[in-house]
């Protein structure tokens, strides 16, 4: 396509200049604003820049730069006779590609502490405008707003130009991409409110509107069961979380359940892994390595791990991956691997091993009901996990030991599903209680799966206790130590029942229900 000419305005810059050769070398004109132009000139590349085009400097700071006819004539022009010729008569030239990403606005408010002049000073107005005007005139015009699809359009290009089809599916990313971006300036501003003495700048309460900008990035072979359809998506111009490295494809009831696995082995800062069964965790342990931390996690429940999910929160080693291909095994999770683990892992045909593509900005927790969706900040709470922040409520202590594990056992019973009981004992489960109807049969599940590891072991419940039933069963388990949220009527009962007991309790005042 000689004479060809490429408009660039962008934020990220990744990939660029190789991008600009390749269309430089296929004859395309480049045209750039700003630091694009810099950059390329620098890179010893011809380039216009946008300011000779228009005849004015950039104003304002910055925040004029391409809001021009000498751009958007050139854009928007139809490439029929009576537009080229008013083009002509204006002295203004056809731009055919246009290149451009948007500040980082979703970056900027994923910041909890970030101001509102900061956050409205990533608010793109230029680049919007170009990406939605290249993409009205996608008959003529290809618009590309993201790095990866940088290699196709410079090989379409080179090869003689891009399909009709090509252009209107780059147009849809577009259009896709702004919707996106006005949806989250439209939630931030939603949700914000004035700075207050007594609270964080920023969005202190949930948005008045939730906007979701969704794309579909695989449909399943079935839902939870085979008579659904089910397919995953992602919150659109968002990276994947995983990448897939080995085996079969993932399913619906893989990615539930590798959500709670992952979210629960991250949570903890030592080496540690969580073995994850219906989204429950059936083992949870930390250690000095993901090795004995692994094994620790699996004694907790060795008949439950059958088929399980696992995740850690470190490079998965050899050490720890030989102890794993010893067990069936769905999925296997880390942030990355090491040569040795991950070629005895792929010797398992359809064992499904990921690999953390980067980290996902925090968003709400959606949840649809029969006739809308329920709306809430994660569970991210950080005061109640430090022992320090505890009332100790009984006549006994606890020892460095029990302390230790009670803060471990807190830990966990956030990612169990409600009513939720943890035995734990040395940094590991080794019972729990999850979803039953009422807390003492957790406690009573619990206590079954530990068996006689309960002894010694201590405790902790998502919510309050309503009666001493609960701790009359643990402690004829073995217990000895409890954390839990209280705020019941009967907290005393409760207390006293540890007091003759022989029991050290612990109290929170945050519940972690997890329904």
């Amino acid at each position: 396509m000689p004479n060809q000419r490429a408009l660039f305005s962008v934020s990220d810059k990744t990939g660029l200049v190789s991008f600009a050769k390749k269309l430089h070398d296929a004859g395309t004109e480049l045209v750039a604003s700003g630091g694009t132009a810099a950059q390329f000139a620098d890179a010893g590349l011809p380039v216009v820049p946008v300011e000779v085009l228009t005849g004015f400097p950039e104003l304002l700071g910055g925040r004029v730069k391409t809001l021009h006819p000498a751009i958007h004539g050139g854009i928007l022009a139809r490439r029929t006779k009576d537009h080229l010729k008013e083009l002509a008569e204006h002295g203004l030239l056809p731009i055919d590609l246009v290149v451009v990403n948007l500040y980082p606005f979703q970056q900027t408010v994923a910041d909890p502490d970030v101001s509102l002049a900061e956050a409205v000073e990533q608010i793109d107005i230029g680049g919007v405008a170009l990406l939605r005007a290249a993409a009205k005139n996608f008959e003529s015009v290809a618009v590309i707003c993201e790095p990866g699809d940088y290699d196709s359009v410079a090989q379409a290009v080179a090869s003689g130009g891009l399909e009709f089809e090509t252009r209107r599916a780059l147009a849809l990313k577009a259009f896709r991409h702004t919707a996106a971006y006005d949806a989250a300036i439209s939630n931030f501003l939603a949700g914000w409110q004035p700075e207050k003495d007594d609270e964080p700048q920023g969005t202190a309460t949930l948005p008045a509107q939730v906007r979701l900008d969704l794309e579909r990035v695989q449909v399943m072979r079935y839902g939870e069961n085979p008579h659904q359809q089910g397919a995953l998506y992602r919150y659109s111009n968002a990276s994947a979380a995983f990448e897939q490295l080995h085996g079969q494809e993932m399913s619906y009831n893989n990615w539930l359940d590798l959500d709670g696995s992952w979210q629960a082995a991250q949570d903890f800062d030592a080496p540690t892994v969580a073995i994850i069964k219906h989204s429950n965790p059936c083992g949870l342990a930390s250690a000095e390595t993901l090795a004995n931390a692994y094994e620790n996690a699996l004694a907790s429940d060795p008949v439950s791990a059958f088929g399980s999910i696992i995740s850690v929160n470190r490079r998965l080693d050899g050490a720890t991956a030989e102890r794993m291909a010893k067990l069936f095994i769905e999925i296997v999770a880390a942030p990355s691997y090491d040569d040795e683990a991950l070629a005895i892992l792929q010797r398992k045909k359809n064992l499904r091993i990921l690999r953390a593509a980067g980290t996902v900005p925090s968003q709400l927790s959606i949840r649809t009901v029969y006739g809308g969706a329920l709306v809430q900040e994660l569970d991210n709470s950080r005061d109640d996990l430090e022992p320090a922040n505890w009332q100790i409520v009984t006549r006994n202590r606890p020892d460095a030991s029990q302390l230790e594990d009670l803060a471990f056992a807190w830990r966990v019973c956030r990612h169990v599903k409600s009513n939720a009981i943890v035995y734990a004992k040395d940094r590991a489960t080794v019972g729990v209680g999850a979803g039953q109807m009422s807390r003492v049969d957790s406690v009573m599940l619990a206590g079954h799966k530990a068996g006689d590891k309960a002894r010694g072991a201590v405790m902790a419940s998502d919510a309050f206790f309503p009666f001493a039933d609960g701790i009359e069963a643990a402690a004829a388990h073995g217990v000895a130590a409890v954390v839990q949220p209280g705020g019941s009527i009967r907290d005393e009962e409760v207390i006293e029942s540890c007091d003759r007991l022989g029991l050290v309790m612990a109290l929170t005042g945050t519940r972690h229900f997890r329904h």
